[in-house]
């Protein structure tokens, strides 16, 4: 009876509500009472999707919710009666009510069918409480999605854009700045970067460059320099960021030089200069190895100095460095003050690094060939005698 009375009432819930919304969401009202009398489920959650996205219903979505959503809620995809939600809860000025609301409704989904809109709330219910301060709780709770997440054969791309964007913020919290960069790359692997507005955009952007600059273990900065997000700086009072990261990917040391003001005017950045300065030093020894052919990788300690701007005797140091780092593999010859370099951590190349390898391809290809017909002519000399 108690259905029946709630059936009854919306067709008046929707008019009110209606009445109440701007102009150009009348429309969707309409549609909503059309498609909810024909049990139309599918078609209703579209236009309820696109209502929630639409900035204007912001003040309306809790009652659309709680008073026409609850109604049929089990009838509807799952997966997007947890987006419907999230939208909902993002209007609430009190985090903790939100987050009081997403555990509900992650309970609500909570049922074997249907974990993927579960792990999905108790994801977002993660971000909550990283906007609480609760990095403990919001820790847990991601690893408990995480483990979850591991048993399913596929996930849909907005529950990994969801985990991956959480983790991004926790490690953001911890400044952890290697575990930062490498989360947020994941979660822009899984979106268009059209999905984002440009003070999104360029939030991340500025995030990920500190990161890249400051993450110790971060030396491969190629994805990242691809990637157009770093394009939103250029317009903007951190383009320096983008030039300093491109610099540091080929260990221009005369770009860091002129930037270097830059960073004690930059908070996150102060006091940073001599691990930014090693750091610049460890890829200008990369890139000189990366330049040589595979053939010859054979460099002397002077050589290195050169090419690094240091001191004769810091040059052992750099290479033993380099090495404990992974960023290659050799041995050092003490003695004949050379270093033979084996083998080169694997790099996402930018477009320069690859016009670079091409034309050492093209000069191979001359010298094989110029080999070729010295051979052919050599031996037509010797079959002359």
């Amino acid at each position: 009876m108690a259905t029946m009375d709630i059936d009854h009432d919306v067709p008046t819930i929707l008019s009110t509500l209606r009445s109440e919304s701007a102009p150009e969401l009348a429309g969707d009202f309409y549609a909503m009472e059309d498609l909810w009398e024909r049990r139309l489920w599918h078609q209703l959650t579209d236009v309820l999707v696109r209502f929630f996205e639409h900035p204007d219903s912001a003040p309306l979505r809790t009652r659309v919710y709680n008073q026409f959503v609850s109604t049929f809620e089990s009838k509807i995809n799952q997966l997007k009666l947890v987006s419907l939600g999230l939208a909902t809860a993002a209007t609430f000025d009190n985090k903790t009510e939100a987050l009081e609301f997403m555990t509900a409704l992650a309970e609500k989904v909570n049922s074997p069918s249907t974990q993927d809109a579960y792990v999905y709330a108790t994801i977002e219910s993660a971000r909550v409480k990283l906007q609480l301060n609760d990095l403990d709780g919001a820790r847990e709770t991601m690893d408990a999605a995480s483990a979850i997440l591991d048993k399913f054969d596929s996930v849909e791309s907005v529950i990994n854009a969801a985990f991956y964007s959480v983790n991004a913020d926790y490690y953001k919290a911890k400044a952890d700045f290697a575990q930062y960069y490498r989360s947020s790359l994941r979660f822009l692997a899984c979106i268009s970067i059209t999905d984002l507005s440009l003070m999104a955009q360029r939030e991340r952007a500025y995030d990920l460059a500190i990161a890249a600059l400051l993450g110790d273990s971060i030396y491969n900065f190629g994805e990242l320099l691809l990637h157009p997000i770093l394009d939103s700086l250029a317009a903007t009072e951190f383009k320096w960021l983008r030039d300093l990261l491109f610099a540091l990917n080929v260990g221009n040391l005369a770009v860091f030089d002129e930037l270097r003001p830059k960073l004690a005017s930059t908070p996150i950045l102060a006091g940073t200069d001599e691990f930014l300065r090693d750091k610049f030093c460890t890829m200008a020894l990369i890139e000189a190895v990366f330049q040589r052919p595979a053939s010859d990788r054979t460099l002397s300690f002077s050589m290195i100095a050169n090419e690094t701007r240091l001191s004769h005797e810091n040059v052992e140091f750099l290479v033993m460095r380099a090495l404990s780092l992974g960023l290659m593999r050799g041995t050092i010859d003490q003695v004949g003050e050379r270093v033979n370099i084996t083998w080169l951590q694997p790099r996402i190349m930018t477009k320069d690094q690859i016009e670079s390898m091409r034309q050492r391809l093209i000069e191979w290809d001359r010298s094989v060939s110029e080999l070729g017909g010295w051979v052919e002519t050599a031996g037509k000399e010797v079959w002359a005698q």
